[in-house]
């Protein structure tokens, strides 16, 4: 299979002058261009005057890349998140303006709501549950590493005008580009399923079990139909309407941190000591854990299609330079949020129900009068939460109210992350295949996939099977990650994409570094669950699938590698992969305006 993928990878020479006409397509080389489109070129070429500078009148893009030929505009498109840009104040200061910070503000903040998705807050209360606040020091790391991840994802849809999916779609082969698609996909798909999952659940616990699981899997169908539609009333809006939810995860999930009162040193020390003493199997499986479900692949592809919404002249050097910089700030702001929301989740339940027993739990619900008592048998093993009895729990302990602003928090969590699902994969098949969906048929599509086996096991199983799933997905989703990192990584890193804005050794190293780390925590993570299966036959499912798995991850690490400056693995070419697109199309460095 590596084989392959490599035959479909043979260069063409580098240095290839662009047609006039294919640029607008995608940056065809002159020497597949036809003699019509070779004449048009030299005429046009024939055309162009020198400044009295002596200057030529075509400018330097910070990107060989071309985006995709706009529609017909007699063809009347479906309005979509990107269809209105938000114009930057004009300041020429070259000092910090709080005025373009707040008109760059919004990208970063939907951005960071995959940190909060149900699979994230499921991940903080079980590690609260299993290792108290051992493992919030790994909680901070891994959002340190998704920031610095998403710092990537930003630049490149800045430099390039083009979102991590269209960049892949020029540069990739039609095979592994296809392959490549299908597994972002996935782990879209797999994300919705959680969100889906949560947001059911919400609904559930919020009439007090008078809709049934199933009930509030259709009604997450129907609301995510009609919040999908808020752009219609401008982009601000909608990016306000997503910062008022992230405010009442804020408000939410606040408010338990202050009923539970936890120990703030022993927050403090689990956060900034890298430690876990005591810790077994289970707290290091959880450790895994948290980085998988923390990274998300396909925010990845989301965050570089964001940042396009921003009215940016990618001609001046200064205002990339200057756009970079401010969504980078954006960033950081919003993760802090978002880290904080999952540090008064892990907290709650560390303070609460770390090393509790079911006995002890099922105890104080039949003192309050739960009615939800049968949840906990009577036996001496260590409570085991998810998102349905953390809420359940809550209840029990600190009375109803704790119980219905949790469901509000997990609810607010739900829609949230299913809106920015949507849109990622809109963004995704859009670059991938370059197709056009509208939002009515995209959402239908993967509300289909995701809603299916969901709606399946509402009808004829209990919530515990519901809320089980989530280990499957989070495996699923951390197969993907690969296909996220190893992309955004190699195009950052090669000067013939991102120019002066190319990585320099310290980031190709560190993110070289990142990169395997997480792929291989993530793996570790896969490996365990696979070996849990406990069948012969799964077994030989799990390694079929892995093989193939593996050797493709091989083919993007070996073009990772190239573009990282591993000349020796550049079989075969004499031309350095700053000179061409050396996926298998030569391309120009000019683009005229």
């Amino acid at each position: 299979m590596v084989l392959s993928f490599l035959c479909c990878c043979v260069c063409t020479h580098p240095g290839s002058v662009i047609s006039a006409e294919n640029s607008e397509r995608g940056l065809v080389p002159f020497t597949m261009a036809t003699d019509q489109e070779k004449k048009e070129l030299t005429d046009k070429t024939s055309e162009m005057q020198l400044e009295p500078d002596g200057t030529s009148n075509i400018h330097l893009r910070y990107s060989t890349i071309t985006p995709p030929a706009s529609p017909d505009l007699t063809e009347e498109s479906p309005q979509t998140y990107l269809d209105e840009k938000i114009p930057i104040p004009d300041d020429s200061s070259t000092q910090f303006s709080f005025r373009k910070l707040w008109a760059f503000t919004g990208p970063g903040f939907l951005m960071s709501i995959a940190y909060l998705d149900p699979g994230n807050i499921e991940s903080d209360l079980q590690s609260g549950a299993v290792a108290g606040f051992k493992l919030l020091w790994i909680l901070l790391t891994a959002t340190i590493i998704g920031l610095l991840l998403q710092r990537l994802a930003a630049r490149l849809g800045v430099v390039t005008g083009m979102h991590l999916a269209e960049v892949c779609h020029r540069q990739y082969p039609k095979f592994p580009r296809i392959a490549l698609w299908l597994m972002v996909e996935l782990a879209i798909i797999g994300s919705d399923m959680q969100e889906v999952i949560g947001s059911a659940i919400a609904i559930n616990l919020l009439s007090v079990g008078r809709i049934p699981l199933w009930g509030g899997v259709l009604i997450t169908i129907v609301d995510t139909f009609v919040f999908l539609f808020l752009d219609k009333y401008g982009l601000r809006k909608l990016e306000a309407f997503f910062g008022f939810l992230i405010t009442v995860m804020a408000v939410t999930f606040g408010y338990e941190y202050v009923t539970v009162k936890p120990n703030q040193g022993q927050l403090l020390k689990g956060m900034f000591v890298p430690y876990c003493q005591g810790c077994g199997t289970r707290q290091l499986e959880q450790a895994v854990g948290i980085v998988g479900a923390v990274i998300m692949p396909h925010n990845i592809y989301l965050h570089s299609a964001l940042v396009k919404s921003r009215e940016v002249n990618r001609t001046n050097k200064n205002e990339v330079k200057e756009a970079n910089r401010y969504f980078f700030i954006e960033a950081c702001i919003a993760l802090f949020v978002s880290f904080l929301i999952n540090v008064f989740v892990v907290s709650v339940f560390a303070t609460s129900f770390y090393h509790r027993t079911n006995s002890e739990v099922h105890e104080v619900c039949v003192n309050s009068s739960s009615p939800h008592v049968d949840l906990f048998p009577l036996n001496n093993k260590t409570l085991d939460v998810d998102i349905y009895k953390g809420g359940v729990v809550l209840g029990c302990y600190f009375g109803a109210a704790a119980l219905y602003i949790w469901a509000i928090g997990i609810l607010a969590a739900g829609q949230s992350s299913t809106m920015t699902g949507t849109y990622s994969g809109q963004f995704v098949m859009e670059g991938f295949l370059n197709l056009t969906w509208s939002r009515f048929a995209r959402v239908l599509f993967t509300r289909s996939i995701a809603i299916t086996p969901t709606l399946l096991v509402a009808l004829f199983q209990d919530v515990e099977r519901l809320t089980g799933m989530n280990d499957f997905l989070n495996v699923l989703q951390s197969m993907q990650l690969p296909f996220a990192l190893i992309p955004i990584l190699t195009f950052t890193s090669m000067s013939s994409v991102m120019h002066d804005f190319v990585n320099g050794l310290a980031w190709k190293i560190a993110g070289g570094i990142v990169v395997f780390i997480v792929c291989a925590i993530n793996m570790y993570f896969v490996i365990v669950y696979v070996s849990s299966l406990g069948h012969v036959a799964l077994y030989l499912v799990a390694a079929v699938i892995s093989l193939a798995y593996l050797s493709f991850v091989a083919y993007l690490v070996w073009h990772c590698a190239v573009s990282l400056g591993v000349t020796c693995l550049n079989f075969g070419r004499t031309a350095s992969p700053e000179d061409t697109n050396w996926f298998g199309n030569s391309y120009g460095t000019l683009s005229a305006e």
